[in-house]
């Protein structure tokens, strides 16, 4: 009868120590998470974006426990590394992040970070990651999926596309606010002043209003502006150029869903070259002197048929299948 005393009374013993350890742990756990959303909060105040080394990474974002969500960019800054596009991504993604910290759906479920590879090449490693910028969504519970790498590939770096593949992510809204940017409206401003200047000066002499060839270059130019994608660039502020898939930067983006910046001002100008073969192969048949009519006939032939080439070349490289080519693959 007393050995099951004992016994029962080592049974008890034991089953209160081990609740204590556990209230113990679980009071550490509980501390460990609310002093990790209290650093969070502070950083976030000074910085809205936070820059992370591999040991902050490691801490606030791989390690448990963790009630919220982070939005990191791995980014490779220095010049260096001569990633073109980077800075342009970090400003759009500093427009974020700051349009977060000022709307009404800010709380402390999300952060915005950055790891850059020269503070955080452990890190890079660690996710096998070989090109830069890159945006992850680490979730509150388990491991980023697939969708949580945003595709800048296919939709851009834009501060609203970012926006956007957040709430998809996320379910939080960010309505994106751009600080004021007034060099348009001062070029705007310069322009009308310039001109109307002008105008005043010549306003004794206003024939060129009359003039056809002018206002025909004009509309010309503006046929190639539209057409090469100049208003989609201004509509969804692609990057200027990019890194491609060997590590060196392309000129040409490889999707017929996307387009960079200076791919606008190549096709603006192999169209350019085409109308400019055209208009030689039409002149050529007006020419009084037959010599110079073949000139102008050879020499147009031969821009059309190089910069037609050149530019279904392009086309065939975004319209993965496209069978046709002339010169140039």
């Amino acid at each position: 009868m007393r050995i099951l005393v004992k016994i029962a009374i080592l049974m008890a013993i034991s089953l209160c120590m081990f609740n204590y350890v556990e209230s113990q742990a679980k009071g550490k756990t509980s501390q460990s998470l609310s002093e990790k959303v209290q650093q969070l909060t502070d950083m976030n105040v000074k910085r809205p974006v936070m820059r992370f080394n591999g040991n902050r990474f490691k801490d606030f974002v791989k390690s448990a426990p963790r009630n919220y969500s982070v939005v990191v960019m791995f980014t490779a800054m220095a010049p260096a590394r001569q990633c073109v596009i980077c800075r342009h991504a970090h400003d759009e993604y500093q427009i974020v992040a700051n349009s977060y910290r000022h709307s009404p759906v800010y709380s402390n479920k999300l952060f915005f970070a950055m790891v850059d590879f020269d503070e955080g090449s452990d890190v890079f490693q660690m996710l096998r990651l070989n090109t830069a910028p890159v945006f992850i969504h680490f979730p509150a519970k388990g491991k980023p999926k697939p969708a949580d790498t945003m595709d800048i590939q296919r939709v851009g770096v834009s501060a609203e596309v970012i926006g956007k593949w957040i709430q998809e992510r996320t379910d939080i809204q960010i309505r994106i606010f751009r600080p004021p940017n007034y060099s348009t409206t001062v070029a705007v401003l310069m322009l009308t002043a310039f001109v109307g200047g002008f105008l005043y000066l010549r306003r004794n002499n206003l024939d060129f209003l009359y003039n056809k060839q002018m206002w025909g270059f004009l509309a010309v130019i503006f046929c190639f502006a539209m057409v090469s994608g100049q208003m989609w660039n201004h509509i969804r502020s692609p990057p200027f150029v990019h890194k491609g898939h060997n590590g060196g930067i392309a000129y040409i983006h490889g999707s017929s869903q996307g387009q960079l910046v200076i791919e606008t001002y190549i096709v603006m100008f192999l169209n350019a070259m085409i109308v400019t073969g055209m208009i030689l192969l039409t002149e050529s048949g007006w020419q009084t002197d037959a010599r110079k009519g073949k000139i102008s006939a050879v020499v147009g032939l031969v821009l059309v048929i190089v910069f037609f080439s050149l530019i279904l070349s392009i086309f065939r490289s975004k319209a993965q299948g496209y069978p046709y080519s002339f010169l140039f693959k």
